[in-house]
């Protein structure tokens, strides 16, 4: 087993403290390991403590982010993340989501593609767990591999380029730190639930950049309960929809937004979308 020195994996966090846990493991016990593992604690003083330190686990940086816990910057933290990992010294920058088990080969073939190809953004399949596994099981959750439908992705050993920038999706991507610094990184006018990876999709793609579907780069989502459509989230959708309508001149998540308003809870306003009068939806719990 081997480290790859020029290679940070940034993870953001808020809560999740056992799927955080499990990602150490998953990065510690992977062929390549990276160099250096940021995690962002979004207003959680409880991460650090959990996290092993010990010889056999991957160099570990908790950088504290304060916020308000009802409306997460996640643009934010993943800007902060990477900027603590390229001032350390990385050249690959790995994004992790919280609830991703990093599959054996998920390091070595982000590094591999990045280096060969440094102005591609480069993301790899994910598996959605089912519920109900225990821990060996989570220990090997590539015996359960099958990686979700909506990214049509190249089986190990394979990548294709030309992947639609609407599909980009946070939850397991790598690009250059040089890449990085040409798109500028996550807009920050995002706060709360959706919009922000679209929109960093398409700055890629506004930058001149590339995306691409690597094979090799397998990642594992753990379970957790979901709404769905994600009422909590009301004003998060509608404020992010609005920044990126007003960015972009199209709305995205229309497809939870069409939900919501067979529900009663939003309504058209010209060529947006608002609150209903009286939906009764408060702010997140």
């Amino acid at each position: 087993m081997s480290t790859a020195a020029q290679v940070a994996v940034v993870t953001v966090v808020r809560g999740r403290h056992e799927h955080l846990v499990r990602q150490q493991r998953s990065l510690s016990a992977g062929t390549v390991r990276p160099g250096r593992w940021v995690v962002v604690a979004m207003d959680d003083e409880e991460i650090e403590p959990l996290l092993t330190a010990a010889a056999d686990a991957v160099a570990l940086e908790v950088v504290p982010l304060p916020c308000d816990p009802a409306a997460l910057p996640l643009a934010a933290a993943r800007n902060l993340g990477a900027a603590r990992a390229i001032a350390a010294g990385a050249t690959t920058l790995v994004f992790l989501d919280v609830d991703c088990l990093a599959g054996p080969e998920l390091v070595a073939a982000y590094d591999a593609a990045v280096v060969d190809d440094p102005d591609v953004v480069w993301s790899g399949p994910v598996t959605y767990l089912p519920d109900g596994l225990g821990e060996e099981q989570l220990a090997r959750p590539w015996e359960l591999d099958a990686p979700h439908p909506a990214r049509s992705m190249p089986p190990p050993g394979q990548h294709v380029l030309g992947a639609p920038p609407e599909l980009f999706w946070s939850l397991s991507f790598a690009l250059s730190a040089r890449a990085w610094e040409r798109v500028g990184g996550f807009c920050e006018e995002y706060v709360g639930y959706g919009g922000e990876d679209t929109d960093f999709g398409f700055l890629v793609c506004a930058r001149g950049l590339e995306h691409g579907w690597l094979g090799g780069a397998r990642a594992y989502h753990q379970h957790h309960r979901v709404e769905r459509p994600p009422v909590r989230h009301l004003d998060d959708i509608l404020r992010n929809g609005a920044v990126f309508a007003r960015r972009w001149g199209w709305w995205p998540m229309t497809g939870w937004l069409e939900e919501m308003q067979a529900q009663g809870l939003v309504v058209r306003d010209g060529d947006g979308w608002a609150r209903a009068p009286a939906s009764g939806v408060g702010p997140p719990p």
